[in-house]
């Protein structure tokens, strides 16, 4: 089993870089700004590859895209060329990425949700999902995936399930084909979104953290090869977090680092099934909490380290 390590949008390590630079809708209104627009862009992009350059030195193999990258990109009354007038950075950064095999993905926000019993979020989470899919569109992404919750609870889980079915189903093919959904910590767990591959044949995500938050049982091994199996042409993709704190209050909220001894037994686990993972580590401490949790695997495990990210177990 070869384990490779990720992380999440912001490099706690490179000081005043993000990609995540805002132009927010109101000041964009009052402002009718598109020289601004176009310099936060371009910052952005500018920013994303130097991210990009940081993770291949560090040989980070695995990494999440901010969804922030192109403000204002969903607002139906803000139109602007992000595609084609950015191309040179896209095909930069994608170059850089292609030769150096990294995996990216992208995991849209809480405002969208596929099951919603409002259309107008409906509507609003299908422009969502196309600009995700366009970004990693330009950026040549071959395996194109775009993590999901199931969404709202709303009418009860059965009617809940059956409204993310129906919506899905009314997607354009190559929107479905990005669609994977994660287990999240208060309604729908790993049972219900191996319910939805089962209807709809889509991957699934594991979160652990949300896992150990919800579920109908405790016990991973009634699940874990059929959420393995789940994905077809690319190796499982996994959420790792640690709690906050251990009391009911703090339990959903993801702590700054990784408990290295909940994550070691999560590996151990899991490795008899043999199967090459990438983890997605999500820590408040990002960056520096994939590195803290490498040193700490370095001195309490015998993995064999490939690289600064990745080991075999």
């Amino acid at each position: 089993m070869i384990i490779r390590l990720g992380y999440a949008c912001i490099s706690e390590t490179l000081s005043g870089i993000t990609s995540s630079s805002s132009y927010t809708y109101t000041n964009y209104i009052k402002e009718q700004d598109e020289n601004k627009l176009d310099r936060v862009i371009r910052s952005n992009l500018m920013d994303l590859e130097k991210i990009i350059d940081y993770n291949i030195a560090n040989h980070i193999h695995f990494y999440r895209l901010s969804s922030k990258i192109i403000p204002l990109a969903t607002k139906e009354d803000v139109v602007f060329n992000y595609e084609s007038k950015y191309n040179k950075y896209y095909h930069s950064i994608s170059k850089k990425m292609k030769e150096n095999n990294m995996r990216v993905d992208f995991h849209p926000d809480q405002f969208c949700v596929l099951n919603s019993i409002n259309q107008e979020v409906v509507k609003n989470s299908i422009e969502i999902l196309k600009y995700h899919y366009n970004l990693l569109n330009m950026l040549q992404i071959r395996n194109k995936v775009l993590v999901l919750h199931v969404g709202s609870g709303s009418f009860g889980k059965k009617n809940s399930l059956t409204r993310f079915i129906n919506n899905y189903n009314a997607l354009p093919n190559h929107l479905k084909k990005a669609i994977v959904i994660e287990n999240d910590d208060k309604v729908f767990n790993i049972k219900d979104c191996l319910y939805l591959n089962e209807q709809l044949n889509i991957p699934v995500v594991l979160d652990y953290h949300h896992h150990i938050c919800n579920h109908d049982v405790d016990d991973l091994d009634l699940y874990i090869e059929k959420i393995f199996k789940t994905w077809k042409n690319q190796n499982p993709k996994i959420h790792f977090s640690s709690p906050k704190n251990r009391t009911k209050k703090d339990m959903r909220s993801h702590h700054d680092y990784i408990d290295s001894n909940q994550f070691i037994q999560f590996i151990e686990r899991i490795k008899k099934y043999s199967v090459n993972l990438d983890i997605m580590i999500e820590a408040k401490k990002k960056d520096e909490a994939l590195f803290r949790l490498i040193r700490e695997l370095k001195y309490k495990t015998n993995y064999q380290f490939i690289d600064e990210t990745s080991f075999k177990v």
